[in-house]
């Protein structure tokens, strides 16, 4: 997959961009990113990308024409549907779904915004989505274009090291991930629950879903009103509402 990334400090990307998964998945051929500094496609002498806004207001606007530059270099040679993506907090919040979503183009342009934000011209002809990765402002749009490759790239076949292991992932289906343990059994007086260590795999996968489906009733239980739960994930919802009811008594 080749994602790249439209921004004014291709600096930022460096360290976050050759660690971990998104290093392992470079090494190996999967991704494909590439940084563009959007100050390269300016026609100015000093390079200017912004400009103060019509009608007046505080902070600067960045141009249109620079903009559309680097985007429409990338573009050309695009596969017709490749999502061209600018990161703003007025996006729609960006997803687990998204995030499969976009794992299944060859191809993702992210545009990174700046300071009051972009042309709304660029949006108007350019750009073919907008994405928020939540309901507060950044200076700049690098950080939550970050955010976007990292979660884009689990759901690329090869990366993750457990087969399957994106698919077992806190919001894959809607419900939180549960409590997980490890060596030694006992740790300060707390004990890994008798289950986990029992070699009884139907029990322990039903044990890990139900504490995943009671860590989603206490912690995000608006993820319950879309959620598809069986009979017996219903009735599980019914023992946390009395366990809640008499712990409140």
């Amino acid at each position: 997959m080749r994602i790249d990334i439209l921004t004014l400090f291709p600096e930022m990307f460096q360290g976050p961009m050759t660690e971990s998964m998104l290093w392992k998945a470079r090494d190996r051929g999967i991704l494909d990113l590439r940084l563009h500094n959007i100050r390269d496609f300016s026609q100015t002498r000093h390079k200017n990308v912004d400009d103060t806004p019509y009608g007046g207001g505080g902070g600067m606007v960045m141009k249109p024409d620079v903009v559309a530059r680097a985007i429409e270099s990338i573009t050309y040679e695009a596969a017709p549907g490749t999502p061209v993506i600018l990161m703003t907090p007025r996006g729609r919040v960006f997803n687990h779904q998204t995030a499969v979503d976009l794992a299944g183009h060859e191809q993702v342009v992210l545009l990174c915004g700046h300071y009051e934000g972009i042309d709304e011209r660029v949006s108007q002809l350019l750009v073919t989505d907008e994405l928020s990765i939540g309901d507060y402002v950044l200076t700049g749009g690098e950080l939550a274009a970050m955010v976007v490759v990292d979660a884009v790239i689990r759901h690329l076949p090869g990366v993750l090291g457990a087969e399957g292991g994106a698919e077992r992932e806190s919001h894959a289906d809607g419900i939180l991930e549960g409590p997980h343990y490890t060596r030694p059994a006992e740790f300060r007086g707390l004990t890994v629950p008798a289950v986990l260590t029992s070699g009884d795999h139907g029990a322990i996968l039903r044990w890990r879903r139900k504490e995943g489906l009671r860590q989603t009733w206490l912690r995000r239980p608006d993820l319950l009103l879309t959620a598809r739960l069986t009979l017996e994930e219903q009735y599980w919802l019914t023992e946390f509402a009395n366990e809640t009811a008499r712990q409140s008594r």
